[in-house]
Formats: C-alpha cells, sequence, structure tokens
C-alpha cells in the first residue's frame, strides 16, 4: 500500500501562484511514477502531469505546458507541482496519484493510489 498527503492548495488571483506538495509513504519502491490530476465540478478528472522515477522526465497536458513545472525529491518521497500564471479555468481539486501498473501516464487507469485532494480556487 501507498499512501499520498497532498498539501498547499488554496485561493489566489489570476496571475498568481501555488505550488502543491505531496508526500508518499508505504510501499513507494514499486512506484514507476507519480502524477497530479484535477477534477472541476461536473467535469472528469483530467490529467495534468507526471514525472517518471527512473529517470525524471516529465510529462504535461498542453493546458499547463509552460506554467506548471513538476519536481520530485527522492529522498523524501515527494512530489511537488509549482502552478504559474494561474488562471481561473486551473479551479479544480487536484490530486496526486502513485501508478505502480502499466498503461499511458496520461491516463487515470494507470495511477493505482490517490490521495484525497487539495483544493485550488483562481478567482478572476
Amino acid at each position: 500500500q501507498v499512501q499520498l498527503v497532498e498539501s498547499g492548495g488554496g485561493l489566489v488571483q489570476a496571475g498568481g501562484s501555488l505550488r502543491l506538495s505531496c508526500a508518499a509513504s508505504g510501499r513507494t519502491f514499486s512506484s514507476r511514477a507519480m502524477g497530479w490530476f484535477r477534477q472541476a465540478p461536473g467535469k472528469e478528472r483530467e490529467f495534468v502531469a507526471a514525472i517518471r522515477w527512473s529517470d525524471g522526465s516529465t510529462f504535461y497536458a498542453d493546458s499547463v505546458k509552460g506554467r506548471f513545472t513538476i519536481a520530485r525529491n527522492n529522498a523524501r518521497n515527494t512530489v511537488y507541482l509549482q502552478m504559474n500564471t494561474l488562471k481561473p479555468e486551473d479551479t479544480a481539486v487536484y490530486y496526486c496519484a502513485v501508478s505502480s501498473i502499466g498503461g499511458s501516464y496520461y491516463a487515470t487507469d494507470a495511477y493505482d493510489y490517490w490521495g484525497q485532494g487539495t483544493q485550488v480556487t483562481v478567482s478572476s
């Protein structure tokens, strides 16, 4: 089992920044990647970013490329999502997730452990 705890969400004005953190514990050695997803009211959960543990390769949704950065701290089993130039359409609950199974890093079904989510609200 893997436990995930997210933090760092909040309310910010458009154009502002936030940094989300996700601390993993438990059987983290079996994971191949960690990712961030988000879900806005009435919408499906969507991919935001992912980072592969083996080599640090990163993957981003087109909607956040150039504004968001995913990074890791291996020693602390923590992944960060730096979000800059935030827009009202970035408002959502953000979830971190661990993938220890196969599949595309962009797909929710490639992730088998999920955090509880943290709310990000961007005001216009």
